[in-house]
């Protein structure tokens, strides 16, 4: 029993002294992994790690720098970059497309048939409201309009005659009452040749711009017949189809921004005159027009039109980039950096407008907020350490980037020590005491030319895991 006691506690004692060794082999900067070689491996295993540390600062200095910089060491503070939150002049538009018309377009027609005479406008030309357009023939209506009239004398009087006659007791009272009657038949019959005979002159209805005419001099006509449009275009509407979310949202007097194809650059605006009482079942779209000023006359009936409605405007609306949210189910949070410490904040966005979100709630302005590197937040009130995002490396050139500043005498390369066949090098390497044998040091010149301090034949072979 005493024997397979003692195997126990030796076995015990030698992996607890693995341990210990493997554990503060494990500490020695610039290593990643133990090495089994005994007393005289462990002390070549330092003497590499620092020969390591010393020789590859230049290179791996910014490399480790760049890691650094980009995470942070472990346990420490996590590097992001951070911005402002700023307030600036927010509008919110409803995009639609829309079709121009005139104020007032009519399509002019004869209501009698006739033989066109004259035509008293040329096409697309500006008329006056009650010029003539186009006369008929008046022959046939001035010859019956004269003869009404002069049966309209005789018809009077013959009324005079007999109200006089009638006033002596010569006739009785209901031959008045006939011939005042038969007075104010003659009467109307005169007004309605006077009225026939004014509708053989067409005549404009208001200040406009006739289009192109349908009909020249001598030709018939009948009653209905198209002759012409005209358009008053001094004032043009236009006519909006807009989503049916925003029925309640627009409202008489909102602006309209205008803008037309045919005039690249250029903006007209317009005021919302009136909403339509229904939504188109159809498309589920929701009617709108609008009135603008049309100077010069550059705009016509029927342009397509792009057109926006300001449904909002705010002069001071809190803005931050769109990277900077973190959305965690149907919640949005950003990450506000407070004494050094990102704290997580649920916010409230609003419109979204080039690469900027609005925010309703949650933040203030001038609060700094992570914009890059929300993925190292691991937890609430985590520390960070801000960034500057103009000084970050070309992205690929981390390490090259380094080389540049650190001095050749500060840094050499392990060749020239091994060439060198020294313990250390000249001026760059640690104090005498701390210095390696010779022996070691030729251990160390792996990439040393030949014949050149060729290493010892006792020294042990090591093995390197993680390096």
């Amino acid at each position: 029993m005493k024997p397979k006691i003692l195997v126990v506690i030796f076995a015990l004692a030698g992996l607890g002294g693995l341990a210990a060794y493997a554990y503060k082999t494990q500490r020695l900067p610039g290593v990643t992994g133990f090495e089994i070689g005994g007393a005289k491996g462990s002390e070549k295993a330092g003497d590499k790690a620092a020969d390591k540390g010393g020789d590859k600062a230049g290179d791996k200095g910014p490399a480790k720098s760049a890691a650094g910089a980009g995470g942070g060491r472990p346990g420490g503070p996590a590097a992001v970059e951070v911005s402002k939150v700023a307030a600036a002049a927010l509008r919110e538009e409803a995009v639609a497309a829309g079709t121009l018309r005139a104020n007032e377009i009519v399509t002019v027609r004869s209501e009698v048939a006739g033989r066109v005479v004259a035509v008293g406008f040329t096409d697309g030309a500006r008329v006056a409201r009650g010029a003539v357009l186009v006369a008929l023939d008046r022959s046939v209506s001035e010859a019956e309009l004269e003869q009404v009239r002069a049966e309209l004398a005789l018809a009077r009087a013959n009324f005079e005659r007999t109200s006089e006659l009638a006033s002596r007791n010569f006739v009785s009272q209901s031959a008045k009452d006939q011939a005042g009657a038969n007075l104010k038949v003659i009467e109307a019959r005169v007004r309605l040749a006077e009225a026939r005979l004014a509708k053989l002159d067409i005549r404009a209805p208001f200040d406009g711009v006739m289009g192109l005419r349908n009909i020249g001099p001598g030709d018939f006509i009948k009653d209905g017949n198209d002759l012409a449009v005209i358009e008053d275009i001094r004032t043009m509407k236009v006519d909006l189809r807009l989503p049916e979310r925003y029925f309640g949202r627009i409202k008489p007097g909102q602006s309209v921004a205008i803008t037309v194809d045919s005039m690249p650059g250029q903006t007209f605006t317009a005021k919302v005159k009136a909403i339509d009482t229904q939504v188109d079942a159809n498309g589920r779209s929701l009617l709108a027009r609008g009135e603008m000023a049309n100077p010069g006359g550059a705009l016509r009936t029927g342009m397509f039109a792009k057109a926006r409605v300001v449904l909002r405007e705010t002069p001071a609306a809190l803005m931050i980039p769109e990277e900077a949210v973190v959305p965690i189910g149907a919640d949005s949070f950003v990450y506000r950096v407070q004494e050094g410490k990102a704290q997580r904040v649920k916010v409230s966005l609003g419109q979204r407008l080039e690469g900027r979100v609005e925010v309703l709630s949650g933040l203030s302005e001038g609060d700094p907020i992570v914009t890059a590197g929300q993925l190292r937040l691991q937890r609430d009130g985590q520390e960070v350490r801000i960034l500057d995002p103009n000084r970050r490396p070309p992205a690929g050139k981390g390490e090259g980037a380094g080389k540049g500043d650190t001095p050749k005498a500060d840094a050499p390369s392990r060749g020239d020590a091994a060439q060198k066949g020294d313990a250390a090098q000249k001026g760059d390497a640690a104090p005498k005491g701390d210095a390696a044998p010779k022996g070691d040091a030729a251990q160390k010149g792996d990439a040393a030319p030949k014949g050149n301090a060729p290493p010892k034949a006792d020294a042990p072979t090591s093995s390197r895991s993680g390096s």
